[in-house]
């Protein structure tokens, strides 16, 4: 007998995968503007998505169709994914299955993608898909150009075969078990924002591939306490202050020929960034190990030697942005951009700014996020409100025109907008805090010509978030009350559900991104969400305050909750915080340091002991562990020594860890409920077996918000 009762919001979140399945994504504008090109899986509860194209040219309005789908393309088999892929995925954080990513050729007429480690690639037009012939598992199949061949990752080699499935063939072989050609290693992937080991040149002659040796970086071993027949996983993993993956960079021609590229890996050992156009020399951003001081190198393809383009330097820290760095095409520089063609996104008076060779085209009006796109008579940005704005506009992003004339405003009306643009055509994706979901348009000269559809469900509650800033730093704040609030009801317990850290902006002008909290909030609680200093999407000064110290991320969730307690029902009383990552560290913090305030905490994946998290990431904040020991102390949770800090009385503490996690290694929690314990202070532990650090799978995400409202419920003396 099928039920008809609704399923219950964890329930649905878990199986909907926070209700992006279903969710058009990834998006591809060919450069005649006829077509878009996208993934999408069939429903709000499919996890196999599908390529698709929409067609923007022809008799009647735009059309749909599927170019690839999965099921058919295997034959209804199950997927089968290699460990390579799985890490791919865990780095990038992909749950879903099918065709989760995709490369195309210059015309968009070619698609490549991989299933089960298999390669396929889709003629776009036509409309037809079908396998190549491998040697597999495949990693990151991409299209040559011109779409006469397909380079691919197998076997740590980078390989080449035609597009009609002839001539495969290897490019560059690893020379043995430590390195492999094409690849991003660990700390790009996961740190960087690189995910890419190899991109073809413009002319589809030849490609410049990373070679990654790891031979000296520390091996952990991940074992599977559930399985003790199995053995355990070993991974390379560079924790702070050891040694990275060795990385190098080569020209590899189309006959295997190799031409290193030069540059002085010793002082800048971090490959960050590399950009290869018809519209200039080969581009790289190479980062010092400390990340105070980064070069823009143009390359000479026939020597690999390099040339300075610029210099970036900063006190804290450099920030690595997407899109760029660029060349901007020949005709902007002969419209006035002046000195060079250089795109980037920089850090001067102050302010996040866009500077197109010699000149600064945006202000302190702006907060820049990334580089969309670049024209010859603009460049598209995605920015927030800066220092200088009219209104603070919390937690909206919007996309903006950029040229020597000025700015203009792309995307319409608040909320959190993205955007993909390619000849004449812009796909913009507006999310709003009243509506569900993302309203995903295809404009062409800023008028409408295409809705793709979603088919995400809708959840079975509305969030309600009211927007604000807090205290006298004004801190972006989101407070969420339960349905059916009335201001008689008197004040009520108050969950603090932050990240608070670097990288992760929780307040933002959306809905779906508050609707776990908004479930907390209709259990009984108060629920706040605040952005302190170390969050993005603000100032360059607004993050860099946590250089050398994390407390000012805990600060600030203090002054947050005794700031909006004037303004509403809060019960400062029974006050618990709940975070994952480095929200998970956060909580954990927070009853550590200031049970004065926080009665209660649940945290997931906590990073517990600095010197276990991997270097691109805390050496930017904390420095080198060996010179600064004394910060690397001062802001972990534990040490060799036991707990850092432990202020009385000691509050309920409920720790989650993955134990399959090789991000947040479960090593964090285990020497931190060893040093609670040894102190003789009562928590608990929730091991996952077989958990990441994502949770994707169904029974585990929607178990997890249960078990956390019961325990919450029960330390802070709820009914």
């Amino acid at each position: 007998m099928t039920s008809t009762q609704p399923l219950s919001f964890p329930r649905q979140s878990a199986r909907t995968q926070r209700f992006t399945l279903g969710a058009p994504r990834a998006f591809t504008v060919s450069p005649d503007g006829s077509r878009v090109v996208f993934l999408r899986s069939a429903s709000g509860t499919d996890r196999s998505g599908l390529l698709w194209v929409l067609d923007l040219e022809g008799h009647g309005p735009p059309q749909e169709r599927p170019a690839a789908d999965p099921r058919e393309l295997l034959g209804g088999s199950a997927e089968e994914l290699s460990a390579e892929e799985r890490a791919r995925r865990e780095r990038s954080r992909e749950g879903s299955a099918g065709i989760v990513a995709y490369a195309v050729d210059r015309a968009v007429e070619l698609a490549a993608f991989t299933l089960s480690g298999r390669l396929f690639t889709a003629e776009l037009r036509a409309g037809t898909a079908r396998e190549l012939p491998t040697p597999g598992p495949v990693l990151d199949p991409r299209p040559s150009p011109d779409g006469r061949l397909v380079a691919y990752v197998a076997g740590g080699a980078l390989r080449v075969t035609g597009a009609e499935g002839d001539g495969d063939r290897a490019l560059a072989e690893p020379e043995d078990e430590h390195t492999a050609y094409g690849l991003a290693e660990f700390i790009a992937a996961e740190e960087m924002g690189r995910s890419r080991g190899f991109w073809w040149s413009p002319d589809s002659d030849r490609l410049l591939v990373a070679r990654a040796d790891e031979r000296d970086v520390r091996r952990w071993w991940i074992p599977d306490p559930a399985n003790p027949d199995r053995e355990p996983s070993k991974v390379a993993y560079p924790a702070a202050g050891t040694p990275n993956a060795d990385v190098r960079l080569f020209f590899v021609a189309l006959d295997g020929n190799r031409t290193e590229v030069t540059w002085d890996r010793g002082r800048y050992p971090y490959l960050a960034r590399v950009h290869w156009s018809s519209a200039g020399p080969p581009l790289l951003l190479v980062q010092s190990r400390d990340q105070r001081t980064q070069l823009y190198l143009a390359v000479d393809p026939e020597s690999g030697t390099t040339r300075t383009v610029h210099v970036d330097e900063d006190d804290a820290w450099l920030e690595l942005f997407s899109g760029v760095p660029a060349w901007a095409p020949e005709s902007s520089y002969e419209q006035g951009f002046g000195g060079g063609r250089l795109v980037r996104i920089a850090d001067e008076g102050g302010a996040r700014v866009l500077a197109v060779g010699d000149r600064v085209l945006t202000g302190a009006q702006l907060h820049l996020r990334a580089v969309v796109d670049i024209s010859e008579s603009d460049v598209l940005v995605s920015a927030s409100a800066g220092a200088d704005s009219a209104e603070p506009e919390t937690g909206e992003v919007h996309v903006y025109r950029v040229n020597e004339l000025g700015v203009e405003r792309v995307s319409d009306g608040p909320g959190v907008h993205a955007a993909v643009r390619g000849g004449g055509v812009t796909v913009l994706a507006s999310s709003r805090t009243d509506v569900s979901g993302a309203l995903v348009q295809v404009l062409r000269d800023g008028k409408q010509i295409a809705v793709v559809a979603s088919h995400a469900e809708q959840p079975v509650l509305r969030a309600r978030p009211t927007l604000t800033e807090a205290g006298a730093r004004r801190i972006p704040c989101a407070v969420l009350l339960p349905a059916g609030h009335r201001e008689s009801d008197g004040p009520l317990p108050v969950l603090m559900d932050p990240y608070g850290g670097p990288h992760g902006q929780r307040v933002l002008a959306a809905h779906n991104p508050y609707l776990t909290s908004q479930w907390f909030a209709d259990q009984g609680f108060a629920v706040v969400v605040a952005d302190g200093r170390g969050t993005p999407g603000r100032s360059p000064g607004w993050e860099k305050a946590v250089v050398g110290d994390f407390t000012p991320t805990l600060d600030d969730q203090v002054e947050a909750l005794r700031s909006l307690a004037g303004s509403f029902p809060l019960d400062l009383g029974r006050v618990a915080i709940r975070g994952w990552s480095y929200g998970g560290y956060l909580a954990a913090m927070a009853v550590l340091r200031r049970p004065d305030v926080f009665h209660a905490a649940v945290a997931g994946a906590p990073v517990t002991d600095w010197r276990l998290y991997d270097t691109h990431y805390t050496e930017r904040y904390l420095g080198d562990p060996d010179a600064q020991s004394a910060a690397y102390a001062a802001n972990s949770l534990v040490t060799d020594a036991g707990l850092t800090s432990a202020e009385g009385p000691a509050r309920p503490l409920m720790i989650v860890h993955g134990l399959a996690d090789d991000n947040v290694v479960m090593a964090h929690t285990l020497r931190l409920s060893s040093a609670l314990l040894a102190a003789g202070r009562a928590h608990e532990v929730l091991p996952l077996t077989g958990v990441t650090h994502m949770t994707p799978q169904e029974q585990i995400a929607e178990n997890l918000l249960l078990l956390q409202v019961d325990f919450l419920k029960r330390s802070l003396g709820l009914g």
